[in-house]
């Protein structure tokens, strides 16, 4: 059964919570604290799945709390429960929580939330790995992009547009802007996944201080030379698959999902380098030697892919499920029921399509995408043929 601990130092508020668990004391096994200090004891003594904490507390507030849970307890959920929304709470909690919910929650979205949570483990069943990604708290956005923001932000008379098409460049900022607009703290009326749209909504001056605050991005990793992938050409890569992932979705509703999708797409590679560079090093090297595609070796020496880790922080960052689903199975997606041409479709064909500029970011590796041919787009009735489909994403990128 599910272990959830809720922590606030009102009273009331956990009284109430209590009433509210009852309904759910058959799927999940719930305790109180009520402060952080406590909630530590709490942890020390035994596991729990998901901790739910308030922003605001005396002695150690929710910022503080799911710091140290981040350290000692990676592998749990963190949420924040707050009835706060100040950009500069905000901004502390980036790093540190995984999803972000207003007072007063209604239950079922609580229980939505909690449950989709634990569902990933699914996506990335080795607990060890899942502890990795619990651990992160940052991530490095390509340093020349992050300059040109960083400078564009300096200017009074930028433009949301202008913000939003620097945004659009680079995979890590783009992920930690959707992941913060989407969250319960700005009470949408309905999900944002469109870059422009997010920026307008959240506000120059909230993505500014987003920006400029050292606790939201980790600076560039040790020199490429150095490292088993170059990024900056991954990037390259991303935009690319991004371009034609939106041009294969032109004449379909999804076209921005399957943008985004697409943009998120190696974002766990992002995490390898930051985490695991040397098991990422071991399964280029394994690739090379025995020809395999790199995220075949990166399961056999890691246990899972680049693509289900992403797929994980993606999850725990609150994507929805056509994103996390894209992405953990842009490699594979015939191991996914598909009934018709979707956002993961999409992103797969376009993936593939755009292989060469991925080959470039690995020197001398084999890149193979042995699920994603002309028998695969019959079998999901795309409504093109793998040549169409190849002029479309050559148009896209050229």
């Amino acid at each position: 059964m599910m272990r959830v601990l809720f922590v606030d130092d009102e009273q009331p508020v956990l009284d109430g919570l209590r009433v509210r668990m009852r309904a759910l004391r058959d799927k999940w096994e719930t305790a109180f604290a009520g402060s952080g200090p406590c909630a530590v004891e709490m942890m020390e003594e035994r596991a729990f799945d998901v901790i739910v904490s308030d922003m605001r507390m005396p002695e150690m507030d929710g910022a503080q709390l799911l710091r140290i849970v981040s350290e000692r307890w990676p592998q749990t959920v963190r949420i924040v429960l707050s009835g706060y929304s100040e950009i500069d709470q905000t901004v502390r909690l980036v790093p540190v929580a995984h999803q972000y919910l207003s007072k007063p929650c209604d239950l079922a979205a609580l229980e939505n939330i909690i449950g989709r949570c634990m569902a990933l483990k699914g996506v990335l069943a080795q607990p060890e790995l899942r502890s990795l990604v619990g651990q992160l708290r940052q991530l490095p956005p390509v340093p020349a992009t992050y300059a040109k923001l960083q400078q564009a932000m300096a200017v009074e008379s930028v433009s949301v547009r202008d913000v939003a098409a620097i945004v659009s460049r680079d995979t890590v900022i783009a992920a930690k802007l959707m992941q913060i607009v989407n969250s319960a703290f700005f009470r949408l009326p309905r999900r944002i996944d469109d870059i422009e749209q997010a920026v307008t909504y959240l506000g120059l001056v909230t993505v500014r201080n987003l920006v400029l605050s050292a606790e939201v991005f980790a600076k560039w990793p040790r020199a490429n030379g150095t490292l088993p992938i170059d990024l900056e050409c991954l990037q390259v890569h991303v935009l690319n698959v991004a371009a034609g992932a939106h041009a294969l979705a032109r004449d379909v509703p999804f076209a921005a999902d399957a943008m985004l999708a697409a943009m998120l797409h190696d974002i766990g590679y992002w995490v390898l380098v930051q985490q695991r560079a040397e098991g990422l090093d071991a399964a280029v090297r394994l690739a090379c030697a025995e020809r395999l595609s790199l995220d075949e070796a990166e399961r056999r020496v890691l246990g899972a892919s680049h693509a289900e880790i992403g797929a994980y922080l993606l999850g725990l960052w609150g994507l929805p499920n056509t994103i996390v689903e894209a992405v953990a199975h842009h490699h594979r997606p015939r191991v996914v029921p598909q009934t018709g041409f979707d956002v993961l479709a999409a992103v797969s064909i376009a993936n593939a399509l755009a292989e060469p500029a991925e080959s470039r970011a690995f020197p001398s590796l084999p890149v193979v995408h042995s699920e994603v041919d002309p028998e695969y787009l019959r079998s999901i009735n795309a409504p093109f043929d793998w040549s169409h489909a190849a002029r479309r994403v050559a148009e896209a990128t050229s």
